[in-house]
């Protein structure tokens, strides 16, 4: 007998590059560019870096990582500029945000969850968005992030949900394919249109 497809109850959402524009990746292009490198070398070096100094999970300070990316790529400036090139690029979608607010009124729990440092925190002092969701889970303050399958077991179960009533949606097909390792549907993010096709076809 064929089981039964558990129903979606819980979306969980990336910020940046689903929530918002990517600025992480934006900003360290621009950074990358002033200094004549490679955008796409310069993203990998920030996200090794951002992991490696500990900051994105809570265990190490901005400045440390600062400092590790300065060492390993040659940049220089003065920090507060060079994470305003990072921050100024985050912009929520707010078209995104309004279908969150769409997917609550049908019942479904809504939540972040973000790579994020506390740089989060400063993006929803600017910008005002956590109201939108039922939950926020930031790697900062979880100590974990999505590179670690455990961490979306841990945010279904706080969220009161079995993994397979979760749909993960993330622009990163790594973490996507992570996701749904652990339990989780997941979605690819492309565009608006295309999570709204998927949400019709899941959360009918």
């Amino acid at each position: 007998m064929e089981r039964k497809e558990k129903p979606i109850t819980t979306l969980l959402f990336d910020y940046g590059g689903v929530l918002a524009d990517e600025g992480f990746r934006e900003g360290l292009a621009a950074i990358a560019r002033r200094h004549g490198l490679d955008p796409n070398w310069m993203l990998r070096q920030g996200m090794e870096a951002v992991y490696d100094s500990g900051y994105v999970t809570g265990r190490g300070e901005e400045r440390e990582f600062w400092k590790l990316l300065k060492a390993r790529t040659g940049i220089g400036g003065d920090e507060t500029r060079l994470r305003e090139e990072i921050l100024g690029r985050f912009r929520p979608r707010p078209e995104m945000l309004a279908l969150v607010d769409q997917m609550r009124e049908r019942g479904l729990r809504t939540a972040i969850l973000s790579d994020q440092t506390d740089w989060l925190d400063q993006l929803e002092a600017r910008d005002h968005f956590f109201h939108h969701f039922d939950r926020v889970f930031n790697s900062y303050h979880l100590g974990m992030g999505k590179r670690n399958p455990r961490t979306f077991r841990v945010v279904a179960c706080r969220m009161g949900a079995e993994p397979g009533e979760v749909l993960f949606i993330d622009d990163s097909a790594g973490n996507v394919e992570r996701a749904r390792r652990a339990g989780m549907k997941g979605h690819r993010f492309e565009s608006i249109e295309k999570l709204k096709a998927e949400l019709a076809a899941r959360a009918p």
